[in-house]
């Protein structure tokens, strides 16, 4: 479900909880292009947990496949900075 922000300017947040109860997310349109999603903090939750389940999952597989590396703070620091 798409939405103006000039709906939302006028409607206020109220807007969001009575289209949450039909729509999982909602569009927030600004000036003809969308901008911003909105979801509530349920489904917030289960999409953050699931993007974190991924990075385990992809940081234990780069561990199997020896994709890292084992350095000092100084050394790591040096990298740091050499990167900037």
């Amino acid at each position: 479900m798409t939405v103006s922000a000039n709906e939302v300017k006028t409607k206020g947040v109220s807007l969001f909880a009575n289209l949450l109860d039909k729509f999982d997310e909602l569009i927030i349109n600004v000036r003809g292009k969308d901008k911003f999603v909105v979801i509530d903090i349920e489904r917030y939750k289960e999409l953050r947990a699931n993007e974190l389940d991924l990075a385990y999952i992809q940081t234990k597989q780069d561990i199997k496949d020896g994709n890292y590396k084992t350095l000092t703070a100084k050394e790591h620091i040096s990298d740091i900075l050499n990167e900037l």
